[in-house]
């Protein structure tokens, strides 16, 4: 298979540390795990991961193109990515700690809401471009290369994302009283604030 796939590895690697590392979709699945439960962060994961896979599915099929084409497009998706982000932060950030429920679905992000978030998420679209361009090839083994890629960094992200709200669920021991779990929400909003917001400047 790496005979006929020599950048499968690589790329491998690639996904890992992409997935792993502190982003918006990691810290909402944090926070979200900490606040309502394992099981209410799930759906962020796999809608999270589902997302960033069919994006690069999308590129590698030619229709990312115009992110490149059309630098406008690429500037509106930047911002309603850093709009809704901020939105998400300021619900995290003003929710009242003795309202907090693990059966509440106030505020959750929600399969859909994850995906979503990915599609409108400009950094995602040109992750995606960096790795069909590097990693897929040429040829007519191309497609081929390019499905695998969207399969295995759907397969990579799942354990790295499920690894955060796994960190999430077991740090609800230490969010027991009420100030601390607001204390918990405020530093997870600004994270997520500033995540976001870094990403203009970067």
């Amino acid at each position: 298979m790496f005979a006929s796939f020599p950048t499968l590895l690589p790329f491998l690697l690639f996904a890992f540390v992409a997935s792993i590392t502190p982003g918006p979709t990691n810290i909402l699945v944090l926070s979200n795990s900490a606040r309502y439960g394992l099981a209410a962060a799930m759906p962020i994961v796999f809608g999270g991961c589902a997302g960033a896979a069919a994006i690069v599915l999308l590129v590698g099929s030619g229709i990312g193109s115009s992110l490149t084409a059309f630098p406008a497009v690429q500037t509106v998706m930047q911002w309603l990515g850093m709009a809704w982000l901020s939105y998400l932060a300021w619900q995290i950030f003003s929710a009242p700690a003795e309202a907090l429920d693990a059966q509440a679905p106030k505020a959750r992000l929600g399969l859909v809401g994850a995906a979503s978030l990915q599609l409108i998420n400009p950094k995602t679209w040109m992750m995606a471009l960096a790795v069909v361009s590097v990693f897929a090839g040429a040829g007519e083994q191309r497609l081929h290369h390019v499905m695998c890629l969207s399969l295995a960094f759907f397969l990579i992200s799942l354990p790295c994302l499920g690894a955060w709200a796994l960190l999430g669920a077991g740090s609800t021991r230490w969010l027991r009283s009420p100030r601390s779990m607001q204390t918990f929400n405020r530093c997870m909003a600004l994270l997520l604030l500033g995540s976001a917001w870094l990403s203009v400047w970067v």
